[in-house]
Parts: structure tokens; C-alpha cells; sequence
């Protein structure tokens, strides 16, 4: 074969070569990438497992960004670990879910707790008549803590545990401080009647 007809040949073949190199998009990994994010956001990933959760939104970008850069080998490759850790975080936020549920149902117990207590205290002050300026305080914190449990169970009714634990963080001390108060009230108040 002469050099001249070699030449468009290997032309040819280099020319095929090149274009399977390249290949096609990994448009299946890529919605399958989509998919396990849709996944992980669906399992409260965004609130439980949010570090894991963006690098897998970071690592889709970046393939689709690989893709219009017709790189599809890093496409690929991005895409895969996209998949991966939105499969990762998913399983965190599970993990996360279920602590962040002990601990509202944690909060909740002792929030309760001290709001009977300081109920029955504040009953207790009113039956030895303490005076009314004692009582106003205590009573305000016992209103405000009815409502914020009340908040609270709506929210763990919702599965939101971490609203649940911001919305009592400082309920349960307030409750202990004011039946505290009440108590030295209805001692002071006995006293004064003897």
C-alpha cells in the first residue's frame, strides 16, 4: 500500500479512535447521582448529615460541569462519588435523626417535669397567700413554658427534633428558677401568718 493511501487511513483510524474515546455523557450515572440526592434530602440529610449532603450537591455540579466541558471521564467520575456520598449522607441522617429524636424526647421528659413541679408549687403559694408581686414572675415563666411545650410537642409530632430542642433549651431552668422563687414565697408567707 503506498504512503498516500495510508495516510487518510490512519487518519480514519485516529479520527475513530478519538471519538470513542470520548464516548457519550454518563447520563444514567448522572440521574442516578440525582436520585440518591433526592434521596438523602428526602431523609432529612440537608438538616442531619448537611456537610456529607453538600459535597454530594458540589460533586454533581462539578460532573455536570464536566460534561459541558465534554470531559466525560471526570463527568463519570464525579457523578460516581456524588451517588456515593448522597448514599452516605442519607445513612448519617438516619443515624442523626435518631439521636436528634432521644434528645427532644429527652427535653420534652424534663421539661414536663419541671413544669408540674412548678405548677404544684405555684398552687401551693397561692393556697398560703403569697403576695400577689411573688407570683406574678413564676406565673408568667409557667405560662410561657405551657405554650413553648405545647410548640414543642407539635414539633416532634412533625419530626422536626431540633426545633424541639431550641424551642425548651432554656425552658426547663426557667421552670427549675421559678419554682425555686415560689417555694422560699410560701415559706416566707407561713411565717408571716404565725
Amino acid at each position: 500500500m503506498s504512503s498516500a493511501r495510508r495516510f487518510p487511513l490512519s487518519l480514519a483510524l485516529v479520527a475513530a479512535l478519538a471519538a470513542t474515546a470520548c464516548g457519550d455523557p454518563p447520563e444514567k450515572e448522572m440521574q442516578q447521582a440525582q436520585g440518591a440526592i433526592d434521596a438523602a434530602r428526602a431523609a432529612g440529610a440537608d438538616q442531619y448529615a448537611a456537610d456529607e449532603f453538600a459535597a454530594a450537591q458540589t460533586a454533581l455540579q462539578r460532573a455536570n460541569d464536566a460534561v459541558g466541558q465534554r470531559d466525560y471521564r471526570l463527568a463519570l467520575n464525579n457523578a460516581l462519588d456524588a451517588r456515593e456520598r448522597a448514599q452516605n449522607a442519607a445513612k448519617q441522617a438516619a443515624d442523626g435523626k435518631a439521636i436528634a429524636r432521644t434528645e427532644a424526647e429527652h427535653a420534652l421528659g424534663t421539661t414536663t417535669s419541671a413544669l408540674n413541679d412548678a405548677h404544684v408549687k405555684l398552687r401551693s403559694a397561692e393556697r398560703n397567700r403569697a403576695p400577689s408581686r411573688v407570683l406574678t414572675g413564676p406565673r408568667r415563666v409557667i405560662d410561657d413554658a405551657d405554650t413553648a411545650v405545647q410548640k414543642a410537642r407539635a414539633e416532634f409530632t412533625r419530626s422536626d427534633y431540633r426545633a424541639v430542642i431550641d424551642t425548651l433549651r432554656e425552658t426547663a431552668s426557667q421552670l427549675r428558677a421559678a419554682a425555686h422563687d415560689l417555694e422560699g414565697s410560701g415559706t416566707a408567707a407561713q411565717r408571716r401568718r404565725r
